[in-house]
């Protein structure tokens, strides 16, 4: 049932091939900076050479009609896509795999399970479309478990309804990406959700994990899009109402938008749409001195002016993206609507940007009228160009560490009075860390999304990596960049969610009440506490 062309072990579809001159010219790069003679690629894994442990329990008939114990699923099941999921993929160990794959087609298969594992001390791990980058969807080591299954709710994957005098549509938890935007372009609309996985994770995923999306103001993050919410939990089904806005209490919805699949699993929400934009216009501009992009950033951010899309992208990263020759951050700005043109925004955008000694060209500005159609332009864009390089970063990365290179990356966020020596701290102690561990290294940025009180700074690790322990590299240097960013006043993730992997550095930065809350929530919706262990809090069972 695994996913047909989906790579087991590491980003997208198996049979993806990068144009040959991207990685190329990518290699170059990186060889060039780091004096390496040459990239010799590692073969990647095969399920044919994967050995993984029997299950550690057998399953009534009844949930061995939607449960799976083959090796290409099991694998499949076993980790994320960040750095150091690849990393283990490529070496082989999959020592903690799922004993089992769920693929539930109704919710009382999702209660079965629920009430199997609850009475077997069983780990329920909602799996979502497994894009994972901080351990969200790993099977527990915790003793206390007699085993694990990964819960895959891909046969959830209906549009039950759509409301068009409300905007609304009902849908199932575990449609992915694509196959929701498309059936929603039929009616003219879109959820307007598009992170960088948008291809591979689900709503119910989005919902979970708290995602951010592609768009740099206004609806940064899935919060505001959800209306209403069902969730089954081990003590039954847990469903909000269909409302514009209430204020009677605490937000339930806000509650479970987050909560990373430890009190139940999503298997449906209402979700608010918007109309799909017709209308468009934007523009690259470059600046010689980052501080003044920083300055422009900050000034449209408190303008009211909300662009859709506002990337100050550095001088290193636009760079390695193909999008500038390393002497001058880049800004991407964008404006759509489906109501009425946006010149007049980008206009004052750019004057903005003129204020600060930022320069474009003609050719740097485009609009798009309600038609459809492009003004006629010299070719594709910066901003076209970035995207499609955006998009195969994960691709690349995963060649780089079959070539021995370490390429990641960490997000945070940060108040703008703060946001200079926040940077600079963060800069530096990760850079130190690459050179103390790798040698050398790079640390690139861009913003991926402003608010009017600060920005989302998103930063890119490049180093040489050492065969074997690559890992352990890896994890030393993301500890350094994570220690920075809560002694600086950060917070360690935007819209990566918490996982295993951010939950030390959560626990650090969250009041202690409020570990005691979720505790206690948890206690009430999963006593045995079998959903998804050692995610977002830490473990009952040890």
């Amino acid at each position: 049932m695994e996913n047909a062309g989906r790579s087991f072990w590491g980003w997208g579809h198996a049979d993806e091939r990068l144009p040959d001159s991207f990685v190329r010219n990518f290699k170059a790069m990186v060889m060039a900076i780091f004096e390496l003679s040459e990239l010799d690629e590692q073969p990647p894994p095969r399920i044919e050479d994967i050995s993984l442990r029997p299950p550690r329990f057998s399953l009534s008939r009844e949930l061995a009609d939607f449960c799976v114990d083959k090796p290409l699923d099991r694998a499949g099941h076993t980790f994320g896509k960040a750095l150091r999921d690849v990393l283990r993929a490529l070496d082989r160990q999959y020592d903690n795999p799922p004993d089992y794959v769920a693929y539930p087609r109704t919710e009382a298969d999702i209660a079965r399970l629920m009430e199997f594992c609850a009475s077997s001390s069983i780990a329920l791990v909602p799996y979502g479309g497994g894009s994972s980058v901080v351990g969200g969807v790993e099977p527990p080591r915790s003793a206390g478990y007699a085993g694990s299954i990964s819960c895959d709710m891909r046969r959830f994957d209906k549009i039950l309804s759509i409301n068009a005098a409300s905007r609304t549509a009902r849908i199932e938890a575990g449609i992915y990406g694509p196959a929701l935007e498309t059936e929603l372009r039929k009616h003219g609309l879109t959820l307007r959700h598009f992170p960088q996985s948008f291809e591979f994770s689900t709503l119910g995923g989005w919902i979970a994990t708290r995602a951010g999306g592609h768009f740099a103001t206004l609806y940064t993050h899935i919060d505001e899009f959800v209306q209403a919410i069902r969730m089954i939990t081990p003590q039954g089904v847990l469903e909000t109402r269909e409302l514009p806005g209430t204020g009677d209490g605490p937000d339930a919805n806000r509650l479970l938008i987050g909560s990373e699949g430890i009190f139940g699993i999503i298997t449906e929400a209402t979700m608010r749409l918007q109309t799909f934009p017709t209308m468009r216009a934007s523009a690259s501009v470059r600046f010689s001195n980052e501080a003044q992009g920083v300055d422009t950033v900050r000034h449209i951010s408190q303008s009211g002016l909300y662009p859709a899309n506002c990337r100050l992208i550095s001088p290193l990263e636009s760079l390695s993206m193909g999008i500038g020759d390393g002497s001058h951050a880049v800004l991407l700005l964008g404006f759509e609507s489906h109501d009425h043109p946006q010149d007049a925004k980008l206009h004052r955008a750019l004057e903005i940007c003129g204020k600060y000694n930022g320069q474009w060209k003609a050719s740097d500005v485009r609009i798009t009228q309600s038609t459809g159609a492009a003004k006629p332009d010299a070719g594709v864009s910066t901003s076209q160009k970035w995207k499609e390089n955006f998009l195969r970063a994960p691709y690349m990365r995963d060649v780089l560490a079959r070539c021995g290179v370490i390429t990641e990356t960490f997000e945070t966020a940060i108040t703008w009075d703060r946001f200079d020596a926040f940077h600079a701290s963060v800069q530096a102690d990760t850079q130190a860390a690459l050179e103390a561990l790798c040698g050398k290294g790079l640390v690139m940025w861009r913003f991926t999304h402003i608010y009017p009180d600060g920005p989302t700074i998103y930063y890119t690790v490049v180093a040489p990596g050492k065969r074997g322990r690559m890992l352990q590299q890896w994890d030393a240097v993301k500890t350094a960049a994570s220690d920075a960013i809560i002694a600086n006043g950060g917070t360690i993730t935007h819209h990566h969610a918490v996982g295993r992997d951010h939950r030390p550095w959560y626990e650090q930065s969250s009041a202690p009440l409020m570990g005691k809350v979720l505790g206690q929530v948890k206690h009430t919706l999963d006593p045995d506490w079998i959903l998804n262990p050692e995610v977002l809090i830490a473990p009952e069972k040890t």
